[in-house]
């Protein structure tokens, strides 16, 4: 495996540092820094995907013909580096980097022609509807009811977890059109104009106090089936391609990296309960060298899996691996930064937080005051949200499962 970048990627990634000095402001480098989770402030995102999309940016993972770059592996993943790197906000993903790979791959000419041009634009924002009540790692017993009328699927059910439904436009969800022996058969992938009769949005308030999550409700939703994509009662098979783009794909350990340092800088003005630097605490001091180790230690793996696909072979179960050492790292920072912010992470102040989503029942100090700095009003929010990185996209037991199956054989 050869660590060393060719002149051609310097060169990209020079390119690359000098776009993001330029076009890079303070407030959405202020937006970055300030997210709590792995969605931004939307407003902050939305600016910087068009700020992208003007460069031709905005979705370099895209075929070319669709707006994509004519990239090579190793330069997608400097992009990606250089940018988490900077600060910048993340984009949502729904659109860009999921279902659009589907749309491509199982859409007719007119939803391509529809769906892709709104998605590089922001125009078309999409929000998922997998998980249901009843249905959240175990995805193939979803119940929401898709029956036919005509020209028509008549859905009726709720999904659940559904992030940035009250900002999205659309929603694609996996809906059951037919029982049959395998609860794999009849899904159908199916996406549904969130402006439609009969939908209802209810926020759900996360244990950080945002509404970025929510549970929406269908009841007697009329979808056209030229909104089907794919084959009715063969959703399974997008679901499947699409989950290849949920999991892993992009460089996770430079903003580990950078979290692990900027700790470690905090821990330097911070006291230790002896009186000293909590730098120098010994039992704090070792959790974040193990952690400044596993950053290390998981940028090679990326680095690893990098230069296998480059070389055109098979990863295997790379995806779950990365996605579980990258999420369980992040635990344990975001558990080391609550515990470095000391007695002020124990404030509730979301103020002074760039969240994904409003605050609900929060009123700010009319002053705006910030009790310590802004790290340690955001230590204990990014500490809340962060618990859900080893459940979503596919719960870190799941992705144990996978690799035993897939490297083990059990």
């Amino acid at each position: 495996m050869d660590l060393d970048w060719s002149p051609a990627d310097l060169a990209f990634r020079d390119e690359v540092r000098s776009f993001l000095d330029e076009k890079l402001t303070d407030d959405l480098r202020r937006a970055g820094r300030l997210a709590t989770s792995v969605y931004p402030d939307h407003e902050a995102s939305m600016e910087w995907q068009h700020i992208l999309h003007e460069r031709g940016w905005a979705a370099p993972a895209w075929p070319v013909k669709y707006g994509g770059c004519d990239w090579s592996l190793t330069q997608h993943y400097i992009f990606g580096r250089e940018c988490t790197l900077a600060g910048a906000p993340n984009l949502s993903p729904m659109g860009i980097r999921m279902v659009s790979h589907a749309i491509m791959a199982f859409g007719t000419r007119e939803q391509k022609d529809y769906f892709l041009p709104g998605i590089l634009t922001g125009e078309v924002f999409f929000c998922q509807g997998y998980s249901e009540p009843e249905a959240g790692s175990d995805l193939a017993s979803l119940s929401m009811a898709a029956v036919a009328d005509g020209e028509d699927l008549v859905v009726t059910g709720s999904k659940i977890w559904t992030t940035h439904a009250t900002e999205a436009n659309w929603i694609f969800a996996l809906v059951r059109t037919s029982k049959q022996a395998k609860k794999q058969q009849g899904i159908t992938f199916l996406l549904i104009d969130m402006r439609t009769p009969g939908i209802e949005i209810r926020p759900l308030v996360m244990t950080s106090g945002e509404q970025v999550q929510n549970q929406v409700f269908f009841d007697q939703v009329r979808v056209p089936k030229a909104n089907v994509l794919g084959q009715i009662d063969d959703g399974w098979t997008v679901a499947k391609f699409l989950l290849n783009f949920e999991r892993g794909g992009g460089a996770v350990s430079p903003a580990l990296q950078v979290m692990a340092e900027e700790l470690a800088q905090a821990a330097t003005e911070q006291v230790a309960p002896d009186g000293g630097a909590l730098i120098d605490d010994p039992a704090f001091a070792a959790k974040l060298a193990d952690a400044r180790l596993r950053a290390d230690v998981l940028e090679i793996l990326e680095y690893r899996t990098l230069a296998l696909v480059s070389s055109g072979k098979d990863p295997g179960p790379a995806a779950s691996t990365l996605k579980i050492l990258g999420t369980e790292l992040s635990q344990a920072l975001t558990e080391l930064a609550l515990e470095a912010a000391g007695p002020r992470g124990r404030a509730y102040q979301p103020h002074a937080a760039m969240p994904g989503g409003p605050i609900a029942d929060f009123t700010p100090p009319a002053d705006g005051f910030v009790a310590g700095e802004d790290w340690q009003a955001v230590a204990p929010l990014r500490y809340f949200n962060d618990r859900a990185g080893s459940i979503y996209a596919g719960s870190n037991e799941i992705q144990r499962n996978i690799i035993a199956k897939a490297t083990l054989g059990l």
